[in-house]
């Protein structure tokens, strides 16, 4: 039998309200000429969003599974590196990140690729060719990737031992193990948590509009400060973003429930 908490015997009553606030503002893009205006206007930017979303968070996966592993790594200089990474860069708020990478980074990596372009007599490129969005693209992949690394850790971590030294009993290799029987069952244990950091990283993704990028946030305060219309607006923008995040919630807590009956079945 599955074990149910309070909060799965409630009515949700907070989706009910939710929705009906939707409701009342997706009729007001309908029937408003104002609200509809703005969301032709902001629509062009949910793509950039959702890009900017996915690029980062399929990156900071990789990289997060990368330092999970090596943290686990029975080699010291391994763990100690990527124990250091990840210390460093969950102690940076993601803003600071952005505009280090976009300002500081980025540059030093123009100048080393122009390095090695002079070296071999090809023509350099300028500051300007490195795009923004890919700044912060790369800034969101840091910052996230190191904490995607301690869920990766700690699912690695949950598999019981006695599961391993079977597998290692059977004469499967380290690889073998890590993939047959180690990986499949830690990444259902982390897959909540993981949806988590997507929900996050939808909403953080919104802090790239300081360095210009044209997402949803940015192209709210353009068209704000163009029609001083800052009320109807912003309730345009809060209402895309909680489409988004609130929707993927509800799938993952029916992932989440599935696995559970699963887990239990």
């Amino acid at each position: 039998m599955i074990p149910q908490s309070p909060q799965d015997r409630d009515f949700p009553w907070w989706l009910l309200i939710a929705a009906s606030i939707a409701a009342y503002l997706m009729y007001r893009v309908v029937a408003d000429d104002l609200y509809h205006k703005v969301l032709m206007t902001l629509s062009k930017g949910i793509w950039v969003t959702i890009f900017v979303t996915l690029a980062g968070f399929a990156m900071a996966s990789a990289i997060g599974l990368v330092l999970a592993v090596g943290s686990l790594s029975r080699f010291l200089v391994i763990r100690q590196l990527c124990r250091f990474y990840i210390e460093i860069v969950r102690g940076v708020p993601i803003l600071v990140l952005l505009l280090y990478v976009a300002f500081v980074i980025a540059p030093a990596m123009v100048a080393l690729v122009n390095w090695g372009l002079e070296g071999v007599g090809a023509d350099t490129i300028r500051n300007r060719d490195f795009s923004l969005m890919w700044r912060a693209i790369i800034a969101l992949t840091i910052g996230y990737s190191a904490f995607i690394a301690e869920v990766f850790r700690a699912g690695l971590q949950s598999i019981e031992k006695g599961q391993i030294e079977a597998a290692e009993a059977l004469g499967l290799g380290a690889w073998q193990r890590f993939r047959h029987i180690v990986f499949p069952q830690a990444f259902r244990r982390i897959l909540p948590p993981l949806g988590n950091d997507f929900i996050a990283m939808i909403k953080d993704s919104s802090l790239v509009s300081v360095l210009g990028v044209l997402d949803v946030t940015q192209l709210g305060k353009v068209t704000a400060a163009g029609n001083f219309r800052y009320f109807e607006t912003y309730n345009v923008v809060a209402l895309i973003y909680l489409i988004m995040t609130v929707s993927l919630s509800l799938v993952l807590r029916r992932i989440e429930k599935r696995l559970r009956q699963k887990d239990f079945g």
